[in-house]
């Protein structure tokens, strides 16, 4: 088990190395940031004193040299705009985007086990048809057209949401209900598939067989042997809210590390952007780690 965490997370770092690497010399190439945070009419001596404030005149591989020392001891640098520590900054954004990532997977993951566990039990039944084309439709609409719908909806013409900020629980309805629609959609169907072949196989005839009721079939003997490919599609989408929230988070004011991003590639925040970058690579890396546990402790051939 330990070789196998050991494997995992040198594929991780190496992985992370390489993250940095393209980040910080794609990121140079977005302007130079004297030109945006210094007065149209400043003088080239100010835009000289600027860049070597911040160690812009040194060459990239310079430059890069002195980030990686920097970042060896945990040092991201400081805000360009704002003159403070760029972690501090990203970590207070990020966990915004945390709480929303977990509170809407864990309403997904329950809602759509349910859901797709149930409809496997009958194929072709009722349910099963409403939660197929219901997932389908989840699973293909866009969430920035959903965001969109959903302000002009629930916020212009009833009244009933704000329609950005984090005020209150009100504030968080609709991005956490955008955000449910497209990993609900995408979980039901592989549930749905997973359970309708578990449900068929042999140990599951033999139980019903022995008049073991319906419950203990499907989410006991049925639900355990399914959920390989389920935690894999559950570890996707998780990943998806934490890196690809940014369209939700922009439309709706939410203070999450998406907008951050943005507002950091835009304002060509550099150690902002970087810090923004690795902080949710990391989080990305360590969930997929979970992941490859949960394999093992599900499946323990995978463990060699």
């Amino acid at each position: 088990m330990f070789g196998f965490i050991r494997q995992r997370a040198i594929a991780s770092l190496i992985s992370l190395l390489g993250l940095v690497v393209l980040v910080f010399f794609l990121s140079r190439l977005t302007g130079d940031p004297a030109a945006l945070f210094l007065p149209i009419d400043a003088t080239d001596e100010m835009r000289r004193q600027f860049r070597e404030i911040h160690g812009l005149n040194d060459p990239l591989a310079v430059q890069f040299w002195h980030y990686l020392g920097d970042l060896a001891r945990l040092d991201f640098g400081d805000s360009l705009r704002r003159a403070r520590p760029a972690i501090e900054i990203v970590l207070e954004a990020f966990a915004w985007t945390f709480q929303l990532a977990v509170i809407t997977m864990a309403i997904v993951t329950a809602a759509a086990i349910a859901v797709g566990a149930l409809a496997a039990f009958r194929v072709g039944g009722l349910f099963d048809r409403i939660a197929s084309v219901t997932s389908l439709v989840g699973a293909s609409a866009p969430d920035f057209w959903i965001a969109i719908l959903g302000i002009v909806l629930f916020s212009v013409t009833l009244g009933w949401l704000p329609t950005s900020g984090t005020g209150t629980p009100l504030h968080w309805i609709l991005p956490i209900g955008v955000l449910f629609i497209r990993p609900f959609g995408l979980i039901v169907q592989v549930v749905r598939g997973s359970m309708i072949t578990a449900l068929s196989s042999a140990y599951v005839k033999t139980a019903r067989a022995k008049g073991v009721r319906s419950g203990p079939i499907i989410f006991v003997h049925a639900l355990r042997n399914a959920m390989l490919p389920v935690i894999t599609v559950i570890g996707d989408q998780a990943a998806a809210l934490l890196n690809g929230a940014v369209v939700v988070e922009t439309i709706f004011g939410f203070p999450g590390i998406g907008k951050l991003m943005i507002d950091s590639i835009l304002q060509r925040d550099f150690n902002v952007m970087l810090a923004a970058i690795m902080v949710t690579a990391l989080a990305i890396f360590l969930m997929n780690l979970l992941i490859d546990l949960a394999y093992a402790l599900l499946d323990p051939r995978i463990r060699h």
